[in-house]
């Protein structure tokens, strides 16, 4: 893999510097959920689009759902990211899955090639997606599944090129040796290889369990630290210490889906704040990487009170 440098304005950061990140952004946003067949290029599965409303040239994000959650939990959160100036795509990979993800990889590369043809169909006309600025992301299974179509896992590409990667509390599986086929984890430090830079954004109340019975959402030796430890440089690491698996979700998942998400894992005390702080932080991170500018990132790593949460963070740039 390239080295990649932090953007060049790192030279010029002032400690002065404060994230806004966590607020809401300046755009005006709409969410539009289109379905498959339902335009003149259909995409590949459902989708919900987070885009932003004034006039501009804007980079893209693909979120990837977790397992067995559906890509509306997600809409406060990839709303707050198209407002700071992103066009982010959700797709519903599947309704129903098993343990093997080869389905939702071959998903992912297709959306990601339905995008150049099909994404400005569906935008406002004052509204261009850049399709060099490309960024991929992924929350717990989605996670693994983003990582492993950057891998080129199953030999599978994409004709546009992603800049950026981002796993949000990421899972390979039950336990290291019971993870879902295809393994991402090798347990070989730095030995992910792909040219990009990388943030794993963890929860750490995700490798607790909440009862006896129920075992942690997020269990340790295939989290988000096992993820953090296998990439290379460049590569961001941020742990909320006090929130759990499914917090950065909307305050209301409807559905018996959506009230499973309060009963199963560990849980903070409320959703609201872990769910800015990923939102910020994955904001900061795609301007420092598809904008040259890292001072929100470099802000929120030098004073950590800006955050809604605490948190532990560690890089490798």
């Amino acid at each position: 893999m390239a080295e990649v440098q932090l953007p060049s304005s790192m030279s010029s950061y002032s400690s002065a510097a404060r994230a806004n990140v966590f607020d809401t952004g300046k755009y005006s946003t709409e969410l539009q959920n289109i379905q498959s067949g339902s335009c003149t290029v259909p995409p590949p599965k459902p989708l919900f689009i987070a885009n932003p409303l004034e006039d501009g040239d804007f980079p893209i994000l693909v979120f990837l759902h977790g397992y067995l959650l559906y890509n509306s939990f997600y809409s406060q959160l990839i709303q707050h990211i198209a407002s700071h100036g992103f066009i982010v795509i959700a797709p519903q990979l599947y309704w129903v899955t098993g343990p093997d993800i080869s389905d939702e990889i071959k998903s992912a590369a297709a959306i990601t090639n339905w995008l150049s043809e099909g994404l400005s169909k569906l935008l406002p006309p004052n509204v261009r997606p850049a399709f060099s600025k490309l960024a991929l992301a992924g929350h717990s299974r989605g996670g693994k599944t983003a990582f492993a179509l950057a891998l080129r896992k199953l030999n599978i590409t994409t004709n546009l090129k992603f800049s950026a990667l981002i796993g949000v509390d990421p899972v390979d599986g039950m336990d290291r040796g019971k993870q879902t086929r295809p393994p991402v984890l090798t347990y070989v430090p730095h030995s992910f290889d792909f040219d990009m830079a990388a943030i794993i954004i963890g929860s750490g109340l995700g490798e607790v369990k909440r009862n006896f019975f129920v075992p942690p959402c997020a269990p340790k030796g295939v989290n988000h630290e096992d993820f953090y430890n296998e990439c290379q440089k460049p590569a961001w690491y941020f742990v909320a210490k006090d929130y759990g698996h499914f917090d950065m979700l909307d305050d209301d998942t409807k559905g018996i889906r959506g009230k499973s998400t309060n009963c199963i894992c560990k849980n903070g005390e409320s959703r609201k704040p872990m769910r800015g702080f990923v939102g910020g932080v994955i904001v900061a991170f795609l301007k420092a990487y598809l904008h040259g500018d890292a001072s929100d990132l470099l802000a929120i790593r030098d004073k950590p009170e800006i955050a809604p949460v605490a948190f532990k963070i560690d890089c490798s740039v």
